[in-house]
């Protein structure tokens, strides 16, 4: 049987994903307060990069900020390249949502980098194509 974090973190990465913001404020909370009580770092960053997520979605820009720095620290920490990766593009997508092409063309380039360097064919031609939007 699937832990529950397993399943809330599959529901809130999914979610992310399919831009849900409805399943990503249900699911996110339940995600986080399980990781924090678990010291679980990597389903917290995912927390996180959902929350990111959810607060872009609703035009809540600064916490969106906040949250997907967050995700992004403890990705780091975790030395979970493609996570960052994943990380780094919502982060460009928030740049766009503020209207700062500039650093969202940096995003989906540091996202391209990270990528390519994990042999991510897929996400990194995803990246690629957004940066040709961008220009």
């Amino acid at each position: 049987m699937a832990h529950e974090h397993a399943v809330c973190m599959m529901l809130v990465d999914g979610a992310a994903g399919a831009r849900d913001e409805k399943v990503l404020r249900r699911y996110a909370p339940r995600l986080e307060k399980l990781a924090r009580r678990d010291d679980h770092r990597l389903c917290l960053a995912i927390a996180h990069r959902g929350w990111g997520v959810a607060h872009r979605l609703a035009g809540e820009n600064a916490e969106a900020g906040e949250r997907l720095s967050k995700a992004r620290e403890l990705f780091q920490a975790l030395e979970a390249r493609w996570q960052v990766g994943r990380t780094l593009y919502e982060m460009a997508e928030l740049d766009l949502a503020r209207s700062d092409s500039a650093a969202a063309f940096g995003h989906f380039g540091l996202a391209l980098a990270a990528f390519e360097a994990l042999g991510a064919a897929p996400d990194a031609e995803r990246m690629k194509r957004a940066l040709a939007d961008i220009s």
